[in-house]
């Protein structure tokens, strides 16, 4: 297996900063994020097509909206808006 070399460097910064244990430890939680990761978007997907097969399509209307209404009742945590 080979790794991109400024991918390898973060992974020896990041045990050189005391934030892994070793590279290969760094590497193996990587992985495990984008595993996660993945499965969670497969199971969005999977919800997502079971909403639409059962309510139709959700259309881009319908996500602008939606969008509209989430930022009317955003705030801002940190810095400006």
């Amino acid at each position: 297996m080979s790794v991109d070399a400024s991918l390898a460097e973060e992974a020896r910064r990041a045990v050189a900063d005391g934030l892994a244990d070793s590279v290969s430890s760094w590497m193996s939680e990587a992985m495990r994020r984008q595993i996660d990761h993945d499965s969670r978007l497969r199971a969005l997907d999977l919800f997502i097509s079971e909403y639409e097969a059962e309510h139709g399509e959700i259309t881009v209307a319908e996500m602008d909206a939606s969008r509209r209404k989430l930022a009317a009742t955003a705030f801002v945590v940190r810095g400006a808006p």
